[in-house]
C-alpha cells in the first residue's frame, strides 16, 4: 500500500515541532451536467493547505449516494477510476486535520447516516464547544442504538452532528437541521448532503469561513474563495453566520436559524487562509501586506536586508521592506517538493531537519544585518534553529518581526495549538523570548496593529489565542479536549439495526445502499 499522509503541515520545518494546524476544508457543489466528483477533487486540491490527514468525497445521483474516502493527501487519494466512478449531480468534499478525534481512517469525512428519506453525509470544519453535551443528547434521543458513525467507531464531533441530523420518521433532514443547528455551539462551517439536496451552514460567529460561489449550471460552497476560482465559479457572498442554505432542483433558499453574533477568526488572516483569499471581503494578502507595514512602524531596525520565511511569512515581509525602505531579498530557499519524506532520517540528519525543507543563500546573507519576518511563534524551535542557520551563514545580526502577537492561549474553534505550557510565549516577555531564540532583537505586533490590518471591527473578531478572551462560552476542562470522546465512554450501547448498509471496499470508498 502506498503511503499516507503523516498528518504534518507540508511547511513544517522540524520534526515534531507542531505548529498551529490548520482547521478543515469543505466543499459542495450543485451542478447537473457537470462532473461534480472533479470539480470536487479540484476544489479540495484549494484547500489542501486546510488539512492534509485525510480527503474524501461523496456524490449523488438523485438515487444513490457514494462516498470515497481515505487517509492521505488530496492527490494521494484520489484517481482517474476513483473520481469517474463517483457519478452524479451533487457532491461535497471535506479535507481534514483532526481537531477533535483521532486522524484515523474511521474519523475521515465526509461522515455518512441513514435519514427516515435516505441518506446524509456530512463535512464540517470547525470544533465543537458542547460535545459532552451532545453525546448527552444522542443518548437521550437514540437509547441503547448507537447510529451510524458512532457505531462504526467514529470519534469526532462531527459524527454526533451527522447522528442527530439522521432524525426521525416524522421529519425530513431539512426540518431536523432547523431544530439540531440553534443546539450546536462553537465553530462550525458544515456542507451536507442527501440524494437530492445540498446544505451549507455555518455558526452564529462566523468563526471558519464559509463562502457561496455561481457556476453557470449550479452553486457551489467552500471554505475559501480561492476553491470558487479553482473551478469556475463566481464569488456570490459568504454564507452569513447563523444561516441554513439550501441547494436543490427548485433553486437555493436560505433561513436563519440563529441571530448574527459574528466573531470571526483573527488568524485566518495571519496565517491559515491563502493569501488569494478575500474573508469578509478584505484580501488576505492585503491584510498580511499592512500587517508588515505595521510592524515596521512599530519595531523600526536598522538593517541590510528584510527577508522572510517562505512562504507565510512573505507577504508581511513584503510589506516590512515597503514601509521601512530595506531591501527585500529572498534569504532562504524552499524545497517545493519536499512535502512529506515517509524515510526517517538518521539522528544526525534530523538535528538538521530545517535544512530539509529551507537552506539560506550564504552570498545574499553573508555580513548582512537581516530583518527575518514570520507569522507567528509557537513553541520557538523552528524560529531558533532558523537564526542559528542565517549566523552559520555569516549573517551579522538578525532582527526577528512576527506579523502576530504572541500566542499565549490554546484554541478551541477549531486550530490545534501546542498546549499552554508549550506556548514558548505564556512563561516569558517578549525580550526574554528573543534572547530564548538568539535573535539580536524582537518584535511582535501589537493586537491593535494587527486588527486594523484586517479591516474589521475587533468586536467581531475572536482574538482569543492572543488574549485568552474567548467569544463562545466554554464548558468546564474536564468536557473539553481533542480526544474527548475516545477518553469518556460514550452512554450509548450496541450498534443498531438499521435500514442501511455500509458497504466498504479496501481502496477507501464506501456507499450506503438500500438493502
Amino acid at each position: 500500500m502506498a503511503p499516507r499522509g503523516d498528518g504534518l503541515l507540508s511547511h513544517d520545518l522540524l520534526p515534531g515541532e507542531k505548529g498551529p494546524q490548520d482547521a478543515c476544508g469543505v466543499f459542495g457543489v450543485w451542478a447537473p451536467g457537470e462532473e461534480v466528483a472533479k470539480l470536487a477533487y479540484f476544489g479540495l486540491y484549494a484547500l489542501q493547505h486546510r488539512g492534509q490527514e485525510s480527503a474524501g468525497i461523496a456524490t449523488s445521483n438523485g438515487e444513490q449516494l457514494l462516498v470515497y474516502k481515505d487517509m492521505g493527501l488530496v492527490s494521494q487519494v484520489f484517481d482517474e477510476t476513483a473520481l469517474n466512478a463517483l457519478t452524479g449531480y451533487l457532491a461535497i468534499g471535506h479535507t481534514r486535520y483532526s481537531t477533535t478525534g483521532a486522524s484515523t481512517w474511521e474519523n475521515a469525512q465526509p461522515t455518512l447516516g441513514a435519514t427516515a428519506g435516505g441518506t446524509i453525509a456530512l463535512a464540517h470544519n470547525g470544533n465543537l464547544t458542547n460535545t459532552g453535551e451532545l453525546v448527552d443528547l444522542v443518548a437521550e434521543r437514540y437509547g441503547a442504538q448507537r447510529r451510524g458513525e458512532l457505531a462504526r467507531g467514529n470519534t469526532t464531533d462531527t459524527a454526533l452532528v451527522t447522528a442527530l441530523l439522521a432524525g426521525d420518521p416524522d421529519h425530513t433532514l431539512e426540518m431536523t437541521a432547523r431544530e439540531v443547528l440553534p443546539r450546536l455551539r462553537g465553530a462550525f462551517s458544515l456542507v451536507f448532503m442527501d440524494e437530492r439536496t445540498l446544505y451549507a451552514a455555518r455558526d452564529p460567529q462566523g468563526v471558519r469561513p464559509l463562502v457561496l460561489g455561481r457556476l453557470e449550471r449550479g452553486w457551489v460552497v467552500a471554505s475559501e474563495t480561492s476553491a470558487l476560482d479553482i473551478v469556475g465559479a463566481s464569488f456570490v457572498r459568504e454564507v452569513e453566520p447563523g444561516e441554513l442554505i439550501c441547494i436543490d432542483a427548485d433553486g437555493l433558499r436560505s433561513e436563519r436559524f440563529a441571530p448574527v453574533d459574528r466573531a470571526g477568526c483573527v488568524f485566518e488572516y495571519v496565517y491559515l487562509a491563502r493569501p488569494d483569499t478575500s474573508i469578509a471581503g478584505r484580501s488576505v494578502h492585503s491584510s498580511r501586506v499592512e500587517m508588515g507595514r505595521q510592524l515596521a512602524r512599530e519595531f523600526p531596525v536598522e538593517a541590510d536586508i528584510v527577508i522572510p520565511v517562505p512562504e507565510s511569512g512573505t507577504p508581511a515581509a513584503v510589506g516590512y521592506a515597503a514601509e521601512s525602505g530595506i531591501r527585500f531579498a529572498q534569504g532562504l530557499t524552499k524545497n517545493a517538493y519536499v512535502g512529506r519524506t515517509f524515510i526517517q532520517p538518521s539522528q544526525t540528519l534530523r538535528q538538521l531537519g530545517i535544512r530539509l525543507k529551507l537552506n539560506p543563500l550564504r552570498e545574499v546573507i553573508r555580513g548582512q544585518r537581516i530583518v527575518v519576518v514570520d507569522d507567528s511563534i509557537v513553541r520557538g524551535n523552528t524560529q531558533r534553529a532558523l537564526i542559528r542557520m542565517l549566523r552559520e551563514a555569516g549573517a551579522a545580526e538578525v532582527h526577528v518581526r512576527i506579523s502576530s502577537p504572541p500566542v499565549k492561549w490554546p484554541c478551541f474553534y477549531g486550530i490545534d495549538f501546542a498546549s499552554r505550557a508549550e506556548l514558548i510565549a505564556t512563561g516569558l516577555s517578549p525580550a526574554e523570548v528573543g534572547a530564548s531564540l538568539g535573535a539580536d532583537s524582537l518584535g511582535y505586533i501589537s493586537l491593535e496593529g494587527m486588527v486594523a490590518a484586517t479591516e474589521q471591527p475587533v468586536a467581531q473578531l475572536c482574538t482569543a489565542c492572543f488574549t485568552g478572551t474567548y467569544p463562545i462560552e466554554l464548558p468546564p476542562s474536564a468536557r473539553l479536549g481533542k480526544h474527548l470522546i475516545e477518553q469518556n465512554e460514550l452512554p450509548l450501547g450496541a450498534p443498531e439495526d438499521g435500514l442501511h448498509t455500509l458497504v466498504a471496499t479496501t481502496g477507501g470508498a464506501s456507499a450506503l445502499e438500500q438493502p
